[in-house]
């Protein structure tokens, strides 16, 4: 794993700082940013840890209900909770001996309007991985 750290998008207050994927193409540096929160997301427990604390009842989950969650150690855990908030998709606050996460909003909604295809825009065609032409 990369001992890079991520920039986390949407903490400088910036509006439209990434234009839709089928809009316009992206700069080298929006590039650069998204893959980073896009890599945070590419494995199986930053995902699954991702969907635990957005789908919670009352936007915020404690680290005590999510590790139990998995056959991983609790530092294990925190490194993967560290990597989410880093990409600027969770933000955290210590209680007394726990830490509470919630979702950050703001980088879930960028993420949809960069991959949402614009209104009235059919969808392409295209022919399936494998299938005959």
């Amino acid at each position: 794993m990369s001992k890079q750290e991520f920039v986390a998008l949407g903490q400088d207050g910036a509006e439209g700082c990434c234009p839709a994927l089928l809009t316009s193409p992206l700069d080298e540096d929006q590039a650069t940013v998204l893959a980073q929160v896009f890599k945070a997301l590419g494995d199986p427990v930053r995902l699954r840890l991702l969907s635990m604390i957005a789908s919670r009842a009352g936007g915020e989950v404690c680290v005590c209900d999510l590790t139990p969650a998995f056959d991983l150690s609790q530092p294990t855990i925190s490194h993967h909770l560290k990597l989410l908030k880093q990409a600027g998709l969770i933000d955290s606050e210590r209680r007394g001996t726990w830490v509470y996460y919630r979702l950050l909003p703001q980088m879930t909604d960028r993420l949809a309007a960069i991959l949402t295809r614009p209104a009235g825009q059919p969808p392409a065609e295209t022919t399936p991985a494998g299938a005959a032409s």
